[in-house]
């Protein structure tokens, strides 16, 4: 690009940001609560759980956590909210001999993103054709990639699955891809076992979810810093 090139203002805005970006609600630890972060954080991780249930609903195949939680949900007969608290319970348990502390931001991602994925799958009606079931998968995605950026700079501590992923790679000292790659490949194929959807949302939430994230950590960015 030319130097007396015009930059487009929205590819600015959009820009993928490669950081966590330092907001003014960030807290100083895990447990360093106030009303503004508490809500930014509830927000976030409600709209989380709302996109993860258009995936579901979209009927094209899950994220590879809620193919497993959809497999669980249908072998135990409980609804995929209730399946999905309890994989999150489960694998919180696993932070206890990696040594690695939950924070609030920890449990609140438990109870409200399994709440917000059940009160999804109750008013989101089931995708009518394949192209509708897409149009859902790209909303579900976009919405999980804005409530991560959301939940994750208000530094109240990861969720029980990053934290996870985490601490396993400072334990062993594996790479964090090869590590996620690890957890949410054996999730997925488990998941798919029990009967959990997968298909093309899968691979597109695969495909898209980490540019979803540094997307909305970049409009983040920039929100803050005006």
């Amino acid at each position: 690009m030319s130097s007396g090139a015009r930059k487009n203002p929205l590819s600015e805005f959009l820009r993928p940001h490669r950081t966590i970006p330092k907001t003014s609600w960030a807290a100083k630890h895990r447990w360093d609560l106030s009303f503004s972060r508490t809500s930014i954080l509830f927000f976030g991780l409600f709209i989380f759980g709302l996109g993860d249930s258009l995936l579901v609903q979209s009927n094209t195949g899950n994220a590879p956590w809620t193919v497993l939680a959809q497999g669980v949900a249908g072998k135990l007969d409980i609804s995929i909210g209730i399946s999905t608290f309890a994989i999150s319970t489960l694998v919180l348990l696993l932070w206890i001999p990696l040594r690695e502390k939950p924070g609030f931001g920890t449990l609140s991602n438990i109870v409200i993103i399994a709440g917000a994925i059940q009160i999804g799958v109750n008013i989101f009606p089931l995708a009518n054709n394949f192209f509708v079931g897409i149009a859902m998968d790209l909303l579900g995605i976009a919405m999980v990639g804005i409530g991560s950026a959301l939940y994750i700079t208000c530094a109240l501590g990861p969720g029980p699955r990053d934290g996870l992923m985490t601490a396993i790679h400072n334990r062993t000292g594996v790479r964090v891809g090869r590590v996620r790659l690890g957890i949410e490949g054996s999730v997925l194929v488990l998941g798919s076992l029990l009967g959990g959807t997968v298909g093309l949302g899968t691979a597109l939430f695969a495909l898209f979810i980490g540019q979803s994230i540094a997307i909305s950590l970049g409009v983040v960015s920039r929100i803050t810093n005006k």
